[in-house]
């Protein structure tokens, strides 16, 4: 109940600049709190006035403008632990299409976990791989992991085993705990992960 209260007394109190801004914008400020930009802010015509530099519609705004950096893209780690899973895919997108590598391995992740949109192995694989081609040590290992596994892609355990051996190569620590193991997966898969992994077919 309180909830529904605070809903509504938010909703009264939005900002008038919101009208000022596009459709699609305003829409997504007044569903979340994080968004709002500032009580000091003003959005026209002419541009933005006194910006809150440090709330999540900066940042979403600057990635709808096409800017990319890596502070920009770092904050997706924040947006998506919050659980705002929808934005935070948005925002990691445009990063790795930018070529961040951090962003392209966050993708792999919400893709293999249907997080902000449907499960896609073929997608989160493809993430892995474009990271490890990109030198991105997570990325090699994770799409390492992917071709041993069979995972979104065709399995094929010397082709991931020499991914892997890579990203040991580039001083990945988990990749050198699992060249120590001798490659048994088991050692860098959670307990609560095994049956994902399972090959049933």
């Amino acid at each position: 109940m309180r909830s529904a209260i605070l809903a509504m007394a938010l909703a009264m109190a939005a900002p008038v600049w919101a009208e000022d801004l596009s459709e699609d914008l305003a829409q997504d400020l007044a569903q979340d709190l994080a968004m709002q930009l500032g009580p000091d802010t003003e959005v026209s015509e002419q541009g933005t006035l006194n910006p809150h530099e440090m709330s999540m519609a900066q940042v979403m705004e600057s990635i709808r403008n096409g800017d990319t950096g890596m502070v920009i893209c770092s904050q997706g780690y924040l947006v998506t632990k919050s659980g705002r899973h929808e934005m935070a895919r948005e925002l990691f997108k445009s990063c790795a299409d930018h070529g961040w590598t951090g962003a392209m391995t966050w993708m792999s992740q919400l893709d293999d976990r249907g997080l902000g949109g449907p499960q896609d192995l073929t997608a989160a694989a493809e993430w892995n791989r474009k990271a490890a081609e990109a030198g991105d040590p997570v990325g090699k290992f994770n799409h390492g992991l992917d071709l041993m596994r069979g995972w979104g892609v065709a399995r094929d355990e010397a082709a991931g085993r020499a991914m892997v051996d890579e990203a040991a190569r580039d001083g990945l620590d988990v990749a050198q705990r699992l060249q120590s193991a001798q490659y048994d997966l088991d050692e860098v898969t959670p307990d609560a992960d095994e049956w994902r992994y399972l090959n049933l077919f």
